[in-house]
C-alpha cells in the first residue's frame, strides 16, 4: 500500500478500501460472521443484509437488547466491531404500536423508514404506518449528481439532447427510489427543472435576464412534450418556479 507521501507500506491485515476484490472478501467473511451465525442461533428471526448494512426484526425490546449484546460478542470474536453510530435499536411505531422510544426511524439502502401518515383503502381512513421513502442523504446525492452533470452550462446542447443524456439517470432514480412514497422525490425533480431554467437563460438571449420568461418557456415545452424527461413522463414535473 502506498501512502500519500509516496512511501510503500507492507499490508499485513485487512483489505484496501476501493480494491476490486475487497467487496467480495467482505461479503464472504460477513456471510460466515453474520448470516450463518444468525441462521444457527436465531432461526425464527427475520433479517436481511446488504454488504455491511443489515437489519434484524425482533418482537420485543428485551429480545432486541439481548441480540445486540450477542452480536457485539460475535463480531468481537471475529475481530470486527459494530459501527457505534449506525447500530441502534429502533421502535417501529405505527397505529398499532403506540409506545414511546428514543429511536423511531432508520436509514437503509437510501431509504428512511419512519412513522408516516397513510391513507387506507376503501373506508379505512387515515392511519399511521411505518413506511419507507427516499432519505434526505439520497436526495442530497441526487442533487449533487445533477450539479456535477453540468447541464445548466451545456448551451451547445438542445433540450432534446439533454433529455437523451440525462434520462437514463432519471429513470434509475425513479425506478429505485420511486417504489415507495414517490412524492418524496419532489425536491429532486424541482432541482432538475430549476437546472433547465438556468440552462434556458444561458442559451437564449431573450431569456437571459428574466427567470419568469425562462420558467414559462420550460412550462410550454413540458405541455408540448410531456414525455421528454423521465419525471415528466411519470406525471411528476415538480415546480418550475
Amino acid at each position: 500500500m502506498q501512502g500519500v507521501d509516496g512511501v510503500s507500506v507492507m499490508r499485513t491485515r485487512g483489505t484496501p478500501q476501493g480494491g476490486v476484490i475487497s467487496p467480495v472478501l467482505s461479503n464472504l467473511f460477513l456471510h460466515y460472521v453474520f448470516d450463518v451465525w444468525m441462521k444457527r442461533h436465531y432461526p425464527n428471526l427475520e433479517w436481511c443484509r446488504y454488504a455491511d448494512d443489515g437489519l434484524v426484526h425482533c418482537d420485543t425490546s428485551h429480545q432486541a437488547e439481548n441480540l445486540l449484546d450477542k452480536l457485539k460478542e460475535r463480531f468481537a470474536e471475529c475481530g470486527l466491531q459494530l459501527h457505534l453510530k449506525k447500530t441502534k435499536i429502533v421502535y417501529c411505531k405505527d397505529s398499532n404500536r403506540k409506545g414511546e422510544y428514543p429511536n423511531k426511524s432508520f436509514d437503509f439502502l437510501g431509504y428512511t423508514f419512519r412513522p408516516r401518515m397513510s391513507k387506507g383503502t376503501g373506508n379505512k381512513g387515515v392511519f399511521t404506518g411505518f413506511t419507507p421513502a427516499v432519505s434526505n442523504q439520497a436526495i442530497k446525492l441526487m442533487r449533487a449528481k445533477t450539479r456535477k452533470c453540468g447541464y445548466r452550462n451545456r448551451t451547445e446542447l438542445s433540450i432534446e439532447e439533454i433529455a437523451k443524456r440525462f434520462n437514463p439517470i432519471l429513470h434509475g432514480w425513479l425506478n429505485y427510489y420511486g417504489q415507495y412514497n414517490r412524492s418524496a422525490l419532489y425536491p429532486v425533480w424541482r432541482h432538475v427543472n430549476k437546472t433547465l431554467i438556468v440552462w434556458a437563460m444561458k442559451k437564449y438571449r431573450p431569456l437571459k435576464y428574466s427567470k419568469t420568461k425562462a420558467t414559462l418557456f420550460l412550462e410550454r415545452i413540458w405541455k408540448e412534450k410531456p414525455d421528454l424527461f423521465a419525471h415528466w413522463r411519470a406525471g411528476m414535473k415538480g415546480a418550475f418556479a
